[in-house]
């Protein structure tokens, strides 16, 4: 098990954002955690990655408790994640290059020639290495998208952390990402999280899935498995119906109630 997350609960200013949840991810597959917005999707890859420390429960990654551990403890842990950013987050003052070469330079006191090799390699395995000496502001949102996707798994990384990969991108570039997320993950023997909300996507690339609603996993196992789920919650999400459990309207006062007091100090 790569990451085992048991029974934890999580709150921000006694607002529950995550109530018990119990997740894990195994070794060389895709793991997809899906959910509307505002369900502690996020949270949770800060939980994985020891950014916020649970309330209550335990998450263990590669096999250590990381409430247990301290600063440099994290710091090595980190090491051996990669993370693929909704944004792309590429440095804007560097070239394609330097974006990809940053981690190793940052980490390592590899020479220059074997930083290259390394480099190039990478942004071969993205298609992208004549794209080597383009600025960030020269890239389409799909390249830039594989440039820091080049990035993440420069150091080798065991564990693959993807938030929203398919944000914003036309349906080609989203085809070359998706291609991208199962080839790596094969050829490399990378263990993938990857969190998004598109349901059709991930159902022919993830081996398991998780569907939170509510601060809580509201199904999990294969996406056929999920596709058939008596859940309200479930068959809301995957269909993307505006009406169900998950509700429009954040919880407000009376409407009319309010309306009518408006102009009241």
């Amino acid at each position: 098990m790569v990451v085992d997350v048991r029974d934890v609960h999580y709150a921000i200013d006694k607002r529950p954002i995550l109530s018990g949840i119990d997740l894990r991810v195994r070794r060389g597959l895709i793991t997809a955690i899906m959910g509307p917005s505002g369900t502690g999707k996020t949270t949770l890859l800060k939980l994985i990655t020891a950014q916020v420390t649970a309330d209550r429960g335990q998450v263990v990654v590669l096999g250590r408790d990381v409430a247990q551990l301290k600063g440099s403890e994290i710091y090595a842990l980190r090491k051996r994640m990669g993370m693929l950013f909704q944004n792309g987050a590429l440095l804007t003052d560097m070239d394609v290059f330097e974006n990809v070469a940053f981690p190793v330079r940052e980490h390592t006191d590899l020479p220059d020639p074997l930083i290259r090799k390394l480099v190039f390699i990478k942004l071969q395995a993205v298609g992208l290495r004549g794209a080597a000496g383009l600025m960030p502001g020269e890239l389409s949102g799909g390249m830039a998208r594989r440039v820091a996707l080049a990035r993440a798994i420069v150091m080798d990384p065991e564990i693959l952390i993807y938030d929203e990969p398919f944000v914003g991108l036309d349906p080609i570039s989203l085809g070359v990402i998706m291609r991208l997320i199962k080839q790596m993950n094969e050829a490399l023997g990378i263990t993938s999280i990857v969190v998004s909300h598109d349901v059709q996507e991930l159902s022919t690339i993830a081996h398991n899935s998780y569907l939170l609603s509510s601060g809580r996993v509201a199904a999990a196992g294969s996406p056929q498995e999920l596709r058939k789920s008596d859940s309200e919650a479930v068959r809301q999400f995957i269909t993307g119906s505006p009406d169900g459990p998950v509700p429009f309207h954040y919880p407000a006062p009376d409407y009319n109630t309010q309306l009518l007091t408006a102009d009241e100090p």
